[in-house]
């Protein structure tokens, strides 16, 4: 009886104790021990030797190191959601499969959007630094001290009504705002109607009307720079933008000119567009408590990162196994 060879499998970081355990059991694992980011040496002899990398957002796996690896290298099952790490167009004309891990982070993710809503309309972290600071930093309660905005009866833009979108509007629409959306097309009627959601074809009239903006798109050379500087202007000054999806979609230079300026009221962003690299007007102005800053944690819960390894696993056992990974993605649908 012929006994078939555990592929040679490169995970680029530290996965749950879990994943990294059953892919010693079915694979030939070559684990990062020390979670350390890999070096742009190390990916590249990662792709040379390897029959599937497995990849995370801190990868950036381009034409370059593709075009440079080894014939073994059959597989890049990624480690999230977003593939704009990869060039998935050069890894399919090199005939390397693309997998990632969708659906697992909705909910996640959609509760990170509304916690920054909230954080940012009512002043969370700002109120939550007062009274550890003390020396009596907190003078007791007061009508006027603290003051946010309601968000009930508010209206909501969503940038992107995908999966997370959606799980977006079911929780904006049970915290009592106006769900309007932008897309590339019409969601479903019925989802359409449960969320009672108003689609815009445009954009720019969307922008110009709503309370909150809340960007869940994927980042795609189309929606690179979508809040350009030029779009940021349509926002009400009263308005406040929160971003869970990746920093690239909105000009964040812009942004901090704008907030400085007192031209937008707010920001909450999980996502920068240089990370892990933020832009130091925007950590001076969180300093002065007028943006919500966070380090990239929308899809940090025990349950998404594991929900995220285990489809890792059943997209590289398909493939191996002569089947189509159920989370191929191809360049047409990006």
């Amino acid at each position: 009886m012929t006994v078939r060879k555990k592929p040679l499998v490169v995970v680029t970081r530290r996965l749950p104790d879990t994943i990294e355990t059953r892919m010693r059991e079915l694979f030939n694992a070559r684990l990062n021990l020390t979670d350390e980011k890999m070096s742009r040496e190390a990916l590249a002899e990662a792709v040379k030797t390897a029959d599937v990398l497995v990849p995370t957002v801190t990868d950036r796996i381009d034409r370059e190191l593709i075009e440079a690896a080894g014939d073994s290298l059959k597989l890049i099952a990624n480690f999230g959601n977003g593939v704009d790490n990869i060039d998935v167009e050069a890894a399919t004309a090199r005939k390397i499969t693309v997998t990632n891990t969708p659906g697992v982070l909705t909910e996640d993710t959609a509760d990170m959007t509304m916690g920054l809503i909230l954080a940012v309309a009512r002043r969370v972290p700002e109120g939550a630094r007062v009274i550890p600071e003390g020396n009596n930093a907190w003078p007791g309660w007061s009508p006027t001290w603290m003051l946010g905005r309601r968000i009930w009866g508010k209206r909501l833009g969503i940038i992107g009504m995908g999966r997370i979108g959606q799980a977006v509007a079911r929780r904006a629409k049970a915290f009592g705002l106006q769900v309007h959306y932008h897309n590339r097309r019409h969601v479903d009627p019925a989802i359409e109607a449960e969320l009672e959601a108003t689609y815009w074809d445009s954009l720019d009239q969307m922008l110009a009307r709503m309370d909150i903006i809340s960007v869940n798109c994927p980042h795609t050379p189309a929606t690179y720079h979508l809040l350009s500087a030029r779009r940021l202007k349509l926002i009400r000054k009263d308005a406040v933008i929160v971003n869970t999806a990746r920093g690239e979609v909105i000009d964040e230079t812009a942004l901090a000119k704008m907030l400085d300026a007192g031209e937008i009221a707010g920001a909450g962003l999980d996502v920068f567009e240089h990370e892990p690299a933020v832009n130091p007007r925007l950590v001076k102005l969180a300093k002065n408590n007028r943006v919500v800053l966070l380090p990239h944690m929308g899809s940090a819960t025990i349950e998404g990162r594991i929900d995220m390894g285990e489809k890792v696993v059943v997209n590289i056992r398909a493939f191996m196994d002569g089947h189509r990974p159920p989370d191929r993605v191809l360049p047409s649908m990006l």
